[in-house]
């Protein structure tokens, strides 16, 4: 019974049926003849991991952050700032100033001036290292690589010291160096740049 409702249609039905497939000719043809080297995009790719890696402070370091908010105030704000620029650190924050860019901007410039000092707009640095207080300093260890986590990618726990409080970096990297041996060699790094 189901064969008879359901039977294949023979050589004349295929001949009868409409011509509906596409004309693979007819197609629009890439411009360049070239096979695609999918070798180089994978290159590619990796590479713009590490780049993502390298900016989320989970790659190659030791690396030094500092978690501020530009509602604090402005004298401890630029006693940070200061000592960023000489220790070559990466002052974190979480978002933009009254929901602006353009206030973020102006704000940043007014604090940073004429010194070299990264600043970076990362919200997910603040999970990544779980921060819930501001200043906070986190100081992470060479070669740290990323791992999943509820928030993307995370540090390892055994790969970052983490300090806070409203003190300058040198006195959070001095307390690292004090509570954590096996960070000492790092934390006295950025001790060195910040004494000049």
């Amino acid at each position: 019974m189901a064969r008879q409702k359901y039977a294949l249609p023979s050589d004349a039905g295929y001949r009868s049926a409409p011509q509906n497939s596409p004309n693979l000719e007819a197609l629009p043809q890439p411009a360049t003849p070239v096979p695609v080297d999918l070798e180089a995009l994978a290159r590619g790719y990796a590479g713009q991991s590490d780049a993502m890696t390298q900016a989320q402070g989970l790659a190659a370091g030791p690396g030094l952050f500092i978690f501020v908010s530009l509602t604090m105030p402005r004298a401890t704000l630029q006693g940070l700032v200061d000592q960023a620029a000489r220790a070559k650190a990466t002052i974190v924050i979480r978002g933009f100033a009254n929901g602006s860019l353009r206030d973020t901007v102006a704000q940043v410039q007014g604090l940073i001036g004429k010194r070299q000092v990264a600043i970076q707009i990362d919200p997910l640095a603040f999970d990544r290292f779980a921060i819930s207080k501001v200043p906070s300093f986190v100081l992470v260890r060479d070669g740290t690589r990323p791992v999943a986590c509820a928030s993307g990618s995370c540090a390892p726990a055994d790969s970052f010291l983490r300090s806070t409080g409203d003190v300058s970096l040198d006195y959070a990297l001095e307390h690292m160096q004090r509570s954590a041996p096996a960070f000492g060699p790092a934390a006295e790094l950025f001790l060195k740049r910040i004494r000049g």
